[in-house]
């Protein structure tokens, strides 16, 4: 009877031996899964920091084209910008400078993929209007480059990168005043026969070329007005007409603007102008109008200033591109105005990243332009600016 008793009394420490050790078990089971989920919500946070510090903001740049030399180096300053300041950059731009609808298509793209900034040298304004709304009310500063956006809706663009047009058209008319062979022309003209000042002028409506021409029309009117007083008019197209303040005109500075920005109607436009009686000058306001006096006259040949057809009229430029700075070396263009196509570039990209970071930065900034001729293309400080 005492053995069986002990037997029961033994038999039951065990099992209760066993539940014990059973119980602790996996209650230190269940905690080595309460840590182990622990340490896994910690390093899955760490990560997810990580990544979000090492996210690059990204900017997308779009251009107002895409064909011209100039926008090439446009990008290549965005692209120096994005690498020295460590973010992500698309560029991107029309085929031509007509493709308004293939522009905004490329906006609302960008849009779509929330960018931290946006720089835009816009083609139209009011197409776009929405978008730039849709920017402000999500947070995404928008920089101006070039042209810029002109006439946004007031605090939406935080900053532009640009030249100061006005004052690059004024820079070509007084460059052209200053050329010996057009004084001379210029000093022949009287009211019965009145010499004409030509201004190819590539649009009406963006805001680079419209500023670039009325700085040249309105630098030239000033300057031609020191010999002919109340004498010079601006004609051609209404949005830079001006008459003579005497009535009559022995100085017409006219600006043809071609029905679109297609080679063949800058060709055509420049063929006007040249046909034109009196015609003692042009001025191209870039580089496709450039081109197309260069297709008008045979090349440029017709320009030589010893043999050519058209050797009495002074030519000045803008912009460069191979087949522009072949005819500034060669003297059949007088010379040209350069703008800094690689700081404008840079500049842009350059802004957005301060924009995103909170800065403060400036409404405008003037990235500068030279005159440059066959005598001074190859000087270091010219040279630099010339894209090909």
């Amino acid at each position: 009877m005492k053995k069986s008793l002990l037997w029961i009394v033994v038999l039951v420490l065990s099992i209760s031996m066993v539940a014990a050790f059973s119980l602790y078990g996996c209650k230190a089971e269940e905690e080595v899964v309460a840590e182990e989920e622990v340490v896994a919500e910690v390093v899955a946070e760490e990560v997810a920091e990580e990544v979000v510090a090492e996210a690059k903001p990204y900017i997308a740049v779009i251009s107002k084209g895409f064909q011209h030399q100039f926008w090439q180096t446009v990008m290549m300053g965005a692209e120096a910008a994005a690498a020295d300041y460590d973010v992500d950059m698309t560029f991107d731009g029309p085929p031509s400078e007509s493709d308004i609808a293939i522009q905004v298509d490329m906006i609302n793209a960008a849009i779509a993929k929330n960018p931290a900034a946006l720089c835009l040298a816009i083609l139209d304004t009011e197409s776009v209007t929405t978008q730039l709304n849709e920017c402000k009310a999500n947070g995404i500063p928008v920089v101006g480059f070039d042209s810029g956006v002109p006439g946004a809706p007031e605090g939406i663009i935080v900053s532009t990168a640009s030249t100061n047009n006005e004052a690059a058209g004024a820079l070509a008319a007084d460059s052209m005043f200053a050329d010996p062979i057009f004084l001379a022309a210029l000093e022949t003209a009287t009211v019965d026969n009145p010499v004409v000042i030509g201004v190819l002028s590539q649009e009406a409506t963006s805001a680079s070329i419209v500023g670039r021409t009325v700085g040249f029309a309105d630098q030239m009117l000033k300057n031609c007005e020191t010999l002919f007083p109340e004498q010079v008019e601006v004609a051609g197209h209404v949005k830079f007409e001006k008459a003579a303040t005497s009535g009559e005109a022995a100085v017409s500075i006219y600006v043809q603007v071609p029905p679109s920005t297609s080679a063949t109607d800058l060709q055509t436009g420049a063929q006007t102008l040249f046909a034109m009686d009196g015609l003692i000058a042009v001025f191209c306001s870039n580089e496709a109008t450039v081109s197309g006096v260069v297709a008008a006259t045979t090349d440029g040949t017709d320009l030589d200033r010893e043999n050519g057809k058209f050797k009495d009229i002074t030519v000045i430029g803008f912009d460069a591109g191979k087949a522009q700075k072949d005819v500034v070396r060669s003297g059949y263009l007088v010379g040209a105005i350069t703008q800094d196509p690689y700081m404008i570039g840079y500049l842009a990209v350059e802004l957005a990243v301060k924009a995103i970071n909170g800065e403060t930065v400036p409404e405008m900034i003037d990235t500068g332009c030279k005159f440059y001729n066959a005598a001074n293309m190859d000087e270091p400080d010219i040279a630099v600016l010339l894209y090909d």
